[in-house]
């Protein structure tokens, strides 16, 4: 038998004016975990469609099972042996998991289902997979990463040879993501090959068998990822230079207090007390459900709370437009639904949250706007051939360029940023951080909330651990951070 389940050779996608897959050519091997990164814009997820029969290729060869293989559309390629499992989870919350395992492919005598030995087969996987989901329990009543199990168990049933998985871990927590590892190399021990993408390199080399570098549309190298000696090397590869990874100590430390927090209470923090200074960057970490996006929400205004809260020596009103006025902003997790007018151009995003800088008596000067947009295009490098681009046709990371614009631009003192890089590929997350590291030299005061903790060690000078809704410690960053520490300090452990 071939070794290699997939061979692609000389792969070409072309869109008119721009190729977005340039002649790639790999192979992966049949019972590996092979793993897929690269930029935004690297070509990966054009490629995937190809796979998958969401797009046609331009030209090229792909073998399967050293077969020549084509596919018109997704059900094709999954009757054919390729199965994906997406980023946005194809299951319907108000089915049950056995009416969500079964769809599209039910036995019915008179309109009524009929129990199959089909059926049967497929809440066997399940169970093997994860016994603890009852096939009769609503859909929407799972986490997640248990949605995502019911989607694997569905491919595997199917009988698929190989499944495409995108970015898995992005809504997870962090015993939810071992938990899906142990079935990924349950998987592999089954026959199944898992073509794995993502931008957490640490998952590459905790998962991965091989990993395929692409950038700018090519195949930049195929490797075995015991043979990538670590991640500088890997995003060396992605991104064509070295990106410097390492906590930098502020030349003067901050000592003025811009923002006081004492005993911040609600319905999921629960006496939370704390202080940002002047140009300090303040980290806040814990696993989902910890209680760091609740915190920035009472901060911004929009949840209530009990407490006392104190913004440059004044008492904070609890309203959004209260907090923007003052110089608060926030960069939601959701940068797409909640942080930007996806319809609006870059142009017409950037003033929306300080339209007055723009505008007299109702009016909008058109070519401040048009220079506000200029400006920030030009201070954050957003990449963009014009201020008239829809955002909604940008990169994961220049939207979140667009993002830190709006914010700037309405003469922000304070920025929470809550998962500013989820989603974001390495080159990008270089940039957004350089741009923390820039405003906090300007006197900008930087709260950043997420769940990836290299993130927090690398650039914040100040650390809270948060469990539960609880501040279970708090840390200086003097470049010695235990990460085993904190990491038994979030799972619930004794500080």
């Amino acid at each position: 038998m071939n070794e290699n389940v997939l061979e692609i050779k000389n792969l070409v996608k072309d869109y008119p004016g721009v190729r977005a897959v340039n002649n790639v050519s790999f192979n992966i091997k049949r019972n590996t975990v092979h793993c897929l990164v690269g930029e935004n814009g690297a070509g990966k997820s054009t490629l995937i469609k190809i796979l998958t029969g969401a797009i046609q290729r331009t030209q090229g060869i792909v073998l399967l099972n050293g077969e020549e293989y084509c596919a018109n559309n997704p059900k094709e390629a999954k009757q054919k042996g390729i199965s994906t499992l997406f980023q946005e989870l194809n299951v319907v919350d108000q089915l049950t998991v056995e009416e969500n395992l079964t769809l599209g492919m039910e036995d019915t005598v008179l309109g009524f289902l009929k129990k199959t030995s089909k059926v049967k087969k497929i809440i066997d996987v399940l169970a093997s997979l994860e016994p603890t989901i009852d096939p009769r329990q609503l859909v929407s009543t799972l986490s997640v990463a248990k949605k995502q199990i019911v989607e694997i168990a569905k491919a595997v049933a199917s009988e698929a040879d190989i499944i495409i998985m995108d970015e898995p871990t992005a809504a997870i927590s962090e015993s939810e993501i071992n938990r899906l590892f142990d079935i990924i190399r349950k998987l592999r021990e089954n026959n199944v090959t898992v073509i794995y993408i993502s931008h957490r390199l640490d998952e590459i080399f905790a998962l991965g068998d091989y990993v395929t570098v692409m950038r700018d549309g090519c195949h930049v190298e195929t490797k075995k990822v015991s043979d990538v000696a670590d991640r500088s090397e890997l995003i060396k590869m992605m991104i064509g230079k070295t990106v410097f990874e390492m906590y930098t100590p502020p030349e003067t430390p901050p000592s003025e207090v811009i923002l006081e927090v004492k005993g911040v209470t609600n319905h999921k923090l629960k006496d939370i007390s704390f202080n940002v200074k002047k140009g300090e960057i303040v980290g806040f970490y814990g696993l989902v459900g910890a209680g760091k996006t609740e915190l920035a929400r009472v901060i911004y205004g929009l949840d209530p709370y009990k407490g006392d809260i104190f913004f440059k020596n004044k008492r904070l009103n609890a309203s959004p437009s209260t907090a923007i006025a003052e110089g608060i902003a926030l960069v939601p997790e959701e940068r797409r639904s909640q942080g930007l007018f996806t319809i609006l151009t870059i142009r017409g995003n950037i003033p929306v949250m300080n339209m007055k800088k723009i505008s007299k008596n109702g009016f909008i000067n058109r070519s401040k706007e048009k220079k506000a947009a200029l400006d920030y295009i030009q201070k954050l490098s957003i990449a963009t051939n014009g201020i008239e681009k829809e955002v909604s046709k940008l990169s994961g990371g220049n939207q979140q360029k667009v993002v830190f614009s709006k914010c700037l631009f309405a003469d922000a003192d304070l920025l929470m940023l809550d998962e500013p890089t989820r989603g974001i590929d390495v080159g990008a997350k270089s940039e957004i951080y350089n741009i923390i590291r820039q405003l906090s030299k300007e006197g900008k005061s930087i709260m950043i909330f997420s769940s990836e903790l290299p993130e927090i060690i690398n650039m914040c000078d100040s650390i809270y651990l948060l469990y539960e809704g609880e501040m279970k410690a708090s840390l200086c960053n003097n470049c010695e951070i235990n990460s085993e520490m904190i990491l038994h300090i979030v799972t619930g452990g004794n500080s």
